[in-house]
């Protein structure tokens, strides 16, 4: 199995305030990296790992984004730059599905929802634990919706424990949809799914 969730630039796509800047006054450098980091990382990791994963069939490789390739197709994700990473990553799915299928191995794009990252917490002074307190404090209300890192890990282990993993090949699903699946839940018990509630 290869769970590919290479990013690191969260910082590169800036805040809110930069958000729906045009290309053409978006710093070309910096679009540029976060297509890099975004892409390159991907491909390349699937280069050097993919010879692995199809050594016997049964393979899953799991390429983890930010929306599902509809919700994605649907709507501009912050900046040209932004949008085109977080297409790409689901068109990659697709893409190296139809490479890996004959080799018995399938290929899915999960998108957590609403992610309650170290970094998200943070930004709202809050931790896992007290995460609700945020919404008090003036987080927008789809934070209410949030989901932990473990709600997106149980997502691939359940996909990784299903014999029949091929029926999602080449799709791109959320987290959430995967819970309802399979029925897991986060850490507190719950099924969230930000994508529904946005």
């Amino acid at each position: 199995m290869l769970v590919n969730n290479i990013w690191g630039a969260e910082q590169l796509k800036g805040g809110p305030s930069e958000w729906n800047t045009p290309v053409w006054e978006h710093d070309l450098d910096k679009g540029l990296r976060i297509l890099r980091l975004a892409v390159d990382t991907h491909l390349i990791t699937s280069h050097h790992l993919l010879p692995l994963l199809i050594d016997r069939p049964g393979g899953l490789l799991v390429e983890v984004t930010d929306g599902t390739a509809e919700y994605n197709a649907g709507t501009y994700r912050i900046s040209v730059f932004y949008d085109l990473a977080k297409a790409s990553v689901n068109r990659l799915a697709f893409a190296q599905g139809h490479e890996l299928a004959p080799h018995g191995a399938t290929a899915v794009a999960i998108t957590p929802g609403w992610l309650r990252s170290e970094m998200m917490l943070d930004a709202f002074g809050v931790t896992e634990q007290t995460w609700r307190d945020a919404l008090a404090a003036g987080a927008p209300p789809g934070f209410a919706a949030s989901e932990s890192p473990r709600y997106v890990g149980r997502a691939v282990a359940a996909l990784a424990a299903d014999p029949g993993r091929s029926r999602w090949q080449q799709r791109s699903v959320s987290a959430a949809e995967l819970a309802r699946e399979y029925g897991f839940t986060d850490v507190d018990g719950t099924q969230p799914d930000a994508w529904t509630a946005i």
